[in-house]
């Protein structure tokens, strides 16, 4: 679970960042204490010595022992009622010496004491004074178990916050997920989640409704391209069934030049037939969807689709280019464009007449001199299955410009249709400037 898992982190990330303020913190101030206490042994061995000397009397400490080593290693106790303090080895040399010093550390009766003994420059041995402890241990004993409560008490703080804080910062997507899990299971496409304002979790969610909404449209589409081909697929289909029964039913019986023209009509509406089931897949499956965009040469690549319709219909096709620009693009997908333009014009055109292809900078145009196209149809044209009123009984499929459109818009481009002024039409688009 995604929110247990981050609730962790955040938990593990407090406790991290308490412990080593805690550590940083208590090693900084331990060395500090550690150098009172050394300092108020020495301040207070100072004092014995100097008292000593004077012989007055040695004023009382509750936390403090002390007693004279003699050069002998012998012990004079200087606080009454107090125990003698062990005496090591050390202690002893600094006393036979009557030079330097040595601290260290005891414990007498369960009770830990620092101790520091000290030579007498005048009168030999030396000083040896202790200081109970027990009062910094337990404060840092207390410290210790302060410290641990508290890191409790922040990691349940913490906690709760943080699963509070990110439950509320994982709410848009939870509701993604929710919404996913729903079109997942009835395919319904009509969900839109609420823009939940700023910041990346709601960039994920309009990015997912805008998604869906794409989503819409393709299947919309999907839904008409199905309906206008089955529309489309009667005519051919109806027409080759007549003529098959026709054939049938006849048994040899009908003239020669009558089952001639029926068999024709089954040629010519077979052959219909599958140009519109050709046109029909490239159009529902775009079969250059895995092809590398590259800089292409759009004049050298209309020319290269010019030379084909010169050979296959032997008529006239000029191209020309003033100040063209390098585009970036699909070469056989862009090809595919050209050539339905290319046939589209030559479809309507008289075989005499020239087709002129013209570049100019990133814009193609196919110029032909047929009956042009009627203004209300300049948008149309690119439409699935639209046929013009003037152009019903010219052979085709009405795919051909529907297929350069979703080329054309899959570049980032624009399609146009239009008449020309001294008759015939232009057809072309126009594709971004490469960067």
């Amino acid at each position: 679970m995604l929110r247990a898992r981050l609730t962790v982190v955040a938990v593990i990330a407090a406790v991290a960042a308490i412990l080593i303020t805690v550590t940083s913190a208590y090693r900084s101030v331990a060395p500090l204490v550690a150098t009172q206490i050394e300092r108020g042994l020495s301040d207070r061995a100072d004092t014995v010595l100097a008292i000593l000397d004077t012989a007055a009397p040695l004023p009382v400490r509750p936390d403090m022992t002390e007693q004279l080593l003699l050069p002998d290693g012998g012990v004079q106790l200087l606080t009454r009622g107090r125990k003698p303090l062990p005496v090591t080895d050390a202690d002893r040399a600094v006393a036979a010496s009557g030079q330097g010093s040595n601290s260290n550390s005891i414990v007498v009766d369960g009770v830990s004491y620092d101790v520091l003994t000290k030579a007498r420059p005048h009168g030999g041995g030396a000083v040896m004074v202790s200081q109970n402890i027990a009062e910094v241990e337990r404060i840092d004993n207390e410290f210790l178990w302060r410290t641990v409560l508290l890191t409790i008490a922040a990691v349940a703080v913490v906690s709760l916050l943080s699963w509070l804080l990110i439950g509320r910062i994982l709410r848009p997507i939870r509701r993604l997920a929710a919404a996913t899990a729903h079109i997942t299971s009835t395919q319904e496409l009509s969900a839109v989640l609420p823009d939940p304002g700023s910041g990346e979790v709601a960039e994920l969610t309009r990015n997912f409704n805008s998604m869906l909404a794409a989503l819409r449209v393709s299947r919309a589409q999907q839904q008409r391209l199905v309906q206008d081909a089955s529309h489309e697929l009667r005519t051919p289909l109806t027409s080759i069934r007549g003529s098959a029964e026709l054939l049938k039913r006849a048994r040899g019986r009908l003239a020669p030049a009558d089952e001639t023209q029926v068999l024709t009509t089954l040629v010519q509406e077979a052959k219909a037939l599958d140009d519109l089931v050709g046109e029909l897949v490239d159009l529902s499956a775009d079969r250059y969807a895995t092809e590398t965009p590259v800089p292409v040469d759009l004049p050298q690549l209309a020319e290269d689709r010019a030379e084909r319709v010169r050979r296959r219909t032997g008529r006239v096709v000029t191209v020309t280019a003033d100040a063209p620009l390098a585009v970036t693009a699909r070469p056989r997908a862009l090809a595919r464009a050209i050539d339905n333009l290319l046939d589209n014009a030559s479809k309507y055109s008289p075989d005499e007449t020239p087709i002129a292809v013209h570049v100019h900078h990133t814009r193609l145009v196919v110029r032909d001199h047929g009956p042009g196209i009627d203004p209300q149809d300049h948008q149309a044209v690119f439409d699935r299955f639209y046929r013009a009123d003037r152009t019903r009984a010219t052979p085709g499929s009405g795919l051909g410009l529907a297929i350069v459109h979703d080329i054309v818009t899959a570049h980032q481009g624009a399609v146009f249709a239009a008449n020309r002024p001294e008759g015939g039409a232009e057809v072309g688009f126009s594709l971004p400037q490469q960067d």
